[in-house]
């Protein structure tokens, strides 16, 4: 999807500001002499950014006004190197919460509900761009924040929540609670906006049937604003995102090269009115795709495929690269086997080869040795690797109200 004039236009007011700014990323396009952008072919010679530039800016390297405008920060939840600082004026603050009301009336959430937030709050953008949509909706929010299942588990009762808003890993937590207390006839629920961490189609159906609601995929990221500048309708057809606030292009991941609508690659992300940091090229390493064409459901926004995972979520066993994505696509064809596994990947140092432990979980009704020796076949024929399979009861591997770490290296260590 090529950049249109009014975005060019938007992109160059905000190169203006960077170089203007004499911020890391202004110094960086005065020595590259880039000062403006003519056309769509001007604009794929601009530089790619990433989250290692970001640290390298640390702690305010990236802010393009004044001290006096900016109203809040909010860092990034990785737990890798320097965190990364991203400062937000008024205008990011609300135009944040107007993409996030969108987000909510698109998956067709209205005022009159009552939003359960369980979303982390301070620095971390997640609780309170929730909350802030929420409230520019029109809606009631309730933000609980995470953990506290049981106080999570009365406020929806007595309140008569009719949203929640969580994590897949959370969301899974809390169904598996109410489903194991049989509170199933007790809560209100209709809808979920479930985002942070790409989810297994396995998971989302037993989240939707042990809850009973519909669910809504939600995309974003600290550095782009936060959750809430993409979303899913109720067709269930990709998540549209806002053209209006947000280019996105989508890139091979190893050549840096556009690729059509349609193919699959890396998420690619520029700003186009943010002020306290804006964004050019700004590579996300989410890997999904552009949908082509427009959506049944009459929204004129474009749509981005589902989040397959990410470029830099590879692991590597006996030469053979893996994705979690595949993992969970493999698993979710297995009778019985639940959503939830881990990886543990070692070196023997006495037979001088890598092993993988792949830990699932099953129902009790199936038989967990044949169910262990059905998953050896299907990675051995699908993935040319064949691990050792451990299989747990549903509820043993451990439930988060984050995100969940599935795969675990020991080789690194």
């Amino acid at each position: 999807m090529q950049i249109n004039e009014k975005q060019l236009a938007l992109v160059n007011e905000r190169l203006k500001a960077i170089i203007e700014s004499d911020n890391y990323f202004g110094r960086m396009y005065k020595e590259m002499g880039i000062t403006e952008i003519k056309t769509p072919e001007d604009f794929k010679k601009l530089p790619f950014v990433d989250k290692a530039e970001l640290r390298n800016a640390y702690p305010l390297g990236i802010q393009a006004v004044p001290d006096s405008e900016i109203v809040r920060i909010h860092s990034s939840s990785g737990t890798t190197g320097k965190p990364v600082i991203i400062p937000y004026t008024a205008k990011d603050v609300d135009d944040w919460a107007a993409m996030f009301a969108r987000c909510y009336e698109t998956a067709g959430i209205t005022k009159n509900d009552r939003i359960q937030i369980t979303p982390g709050y301070g620095l971390w953008t997640a609780g309170i761009g929730f909350q802030a949509g929420c409230e520019k909706l029109g809606a009631m929010a309730i933000p609980m924040g995470p953990g506290n299942t049981e106080k999570q588990l009365q406020m929806m009762q007595d309140l008569k929540s009719t949203v929640i808003c969580a994590t897949s890993s959370y969301a899974l937590l809390l169904a598996e609670e109410i489903n194991s207390r049989g509170l199933k006839d007790n809560i209100c629920l209709k809808k979920g906006v479930i985002g942070s961490e790409r989810w297994s189609d396995k998971k989302r159906e037993y989240i939707s049937n042990e809850l009973g609601i519909e669910l809504y995929d939600i995309y974003g990221l600290t550095e782009i604003y936060g959750p809430g500048i993409g979303v899913n309708c109720n067709l269930q057809t990709g998540m549209h995102y806002w053209d209006d606030y947000l280019y996105i292009e989508i890139i091979d991941p190893v050549t840096g090269e556009n690729v059509e609508d349609g193919e699959e690659g890396e998420i690619v992300i520029t700003t186009l009115v943010k002020e306290g940091a804006p964004l050019l090229r700004f590579r996300t390493h989410d890997l999904s795709r552009i949908i082509p064409g427009e959506c049944p459901c009459g929204s004129k926004y474009p749509r981005l495929d589902v989040i397959k995972g990410r470029s830099d979520d590879m692991f590597k066993v006996h030469g053979v690269n893996m994705f979690p994505s595949q993992v969970e696509e493999l698993l979710g064809t297995v009778d019985g086997v639940s959503s939830e596994y881990k990886i543990d990947i070692a070196h023997d140092e006495e037979k001088n080869r890598d092993i993988i432990l792949l830990t699932v979980e099953a129902e009790g009704r199936v038989n967990f040795d044949k169910t262990a020796e059905t998953i050896k076949s299907l990675f051995k024929s699908k993935m040319s690797v064949t691990p050792k399979v451990a299989v747990v009861s549903v509820g043993t591997l451990p439930r988060s109200e984050k995100k969940t770490k599935r795969v675990f290296d020991h080789r690194e260590d």
